[in-house]
């Protein structure tokens, strides 16, 4: 009997110990770029960091494409060095509805791309972003004012892609399956949960399920859909996209 009293008390010391190597040493920080989806007055963003007590930082513009983003990571904008250092996740919405995997535009070492972008380079421009945040990340190792100075890896890049909201930009959600494939990065799949499909029509209406939840309409392929849902951390798309977003996000981080 004190044997078993032994090992079960050995086991639980075990446990807690392991539990406290994982525990996160500070509040995560995400930082989130994108354009109208991602803005600010939408709310997702916001709610989801919210729910996981973790801290926002919104660099989404409404209009901009992943082209902006590129630019002001570019000219050292996109973030502060002090943002940088605290940054546990970069998080991209830059969801227009073009190929971002499309590999014939692509430069093996993201120095060689010319700067600035243009908005049609939207698979440059993407492969800009991920390979020079993943470089900054390792080359923490060499600062001497990093708490990841001389470390192995430098801080961990963790790169987040998201898809549209819903599933009728297929060519986007497609492809940037694709590039989290190739890169090995976690997907927001806003288009699988939200709750859905771009065949489904609504029973009441008779009309394309997005759009009683958008605010205004797009065509794509001859059918009209929902463009933009409503803003506001009260309304239900932004809701539903804060609790699969914090999923998501529970998936990669040790939250409690």
């Amino acid at each position: 009997m004190k044997r078993i009293q032994f090992f079960l008390l050995f086991t639980l010391m075990i446990s807690v110990s392991f539990a406290q190597l994982y525990k996160p040493q500070h509040s995560p920080t995400f930082l989130l770029t994108g354009a109208s989806f991602a803005s600010p007055n939408n709310g997702w963003f916001e709610l989801g960091c919210e729910t996981l007590g973790a801290t926002p930082i919104n660099r989404a513009i409404g209009g901009e494409a992943v082209a902006d983003a590129a630019n002001r990571m570019s000219q050292g904008s996109l973030y502060s060095k002090e943002e940088f250092e605290n940054i546990d996740a970069l998080v991209l919405m830059q969801v227009h509805e073009k190929d971002v995997f499309d590999e014939s535009q692509l430069m093996v070492d993201y120095n060689d791309y010319k700067t600035p972008f243009n908005r049609d380079n939207y698979a440059a421009a993407f492969d800009y972003v991920i390979k020079r945040y993943i470089a900054e990340c390792y080359n923490l190792k060499f600062d001497e004012s990093s708490q990841y100075y001389n470390t192995r890896h430098g801080k961990p890049a963790v790169v987040v892609l998201c898809t549209h909201w819903h599933d009728a930009r297929v060519v986007y959600n497609t492809s940037v399956r694709k590039l989290a494939q190739k890169w090995g990065l976690p997907v927001v799949e806003f288009d699988k949960y939200i709750g859905f499909s771009k065949t489904s029509l609504h029973p009441v209406t008779g009309e394309q399920y997005s759009r009683i939840f958008a605010v205004d309409r797009q065509e794509v392929d001859g059918i009209t859909y929902g463009w933009h849902p409503e803003n506001g951390k009260d309304k239900y798309i932004q809701q539903r996209m804060a609790a699969i977003f914090a999923d998501t996000m529970r998936k990669i981080f040790p939250f409690k």
